[in-house]
């Protein structure tokens, strides 16, 4: 049977993945109190939910891999802050074990996302929805994509394969 500490582990990041989800599509942005409370998740339940030092410092090494990597693509312009805290934050849960699974599944449905959604612009939008401002947004063809929702679907496809995950479940 499943204790509390267990099931936090295993709801915690789901919650906060689509909530990071959620909140790109209706607003364009990713909040960072979302990017750090999966921080704050992680260090709470790894140090008490049975990771090893040298586990957690993986898992540290490979959430400051993943931010040095999405802030130079951030200053190139070629995606957002909120995607790059959110995907360094996402591999801190994931590990390097996970983290080329997890960049992959986020580049296919990254890539799927984009494309629909530039189709979807060629069209117009139907009139019940003109009046609302999150499809407006995502239909303007100035705006971006919110990549946000790709990064979490990839990291829900992965996180049952991780470690955090087999650690929840006494594996």
């Amino acid at each position: 049977m499943l204790g509390p500490l267990e099931i936090a582990i295993l709801v915690v990041f789901p919650i906060l993945m689509a909530y990071a989800a959620a909140s790109d599509l209706l607003t364009m942005t990713i909040p960072n109190r979302l990017s750090l409370a999966l921080v704050a998740g992680f260090v709470a339940l790894a140090c008490i939910g049975g990771l090893t030092a040298q586990a957690i410092l993986l898992h540290v090494l490979a959430g400051a891999f993943v931010l040095a990597v999405t802030f130079a693509m951030f200053a190139l312009g070629w995606i957002g802050g909120g995607d790059a805290k959110l995907a360094a934050a996402t591999a801190l849960w994931l590990g390097f074990e996970s983290l080329l699974e997890y960049l992959f599944i986020a580049a296919l449905c990254g890539g799927g996302l984009t494309l629909a959604i530039l189709v979807l612009r060629h069209f117009p939008l139907p009139r019940f929805a003109l009046g609302w401002t999150w499809l407006s947004r995502m239909h303007d063809r100035r705006s971006g994509v919110p990549y946000g929702i790709a990064l979490a679907a990839a990291a829900l496809a992965v996180y049952p394969q991780s470690q955090i995950w087999a650690v929840a479940l006494g594996h």
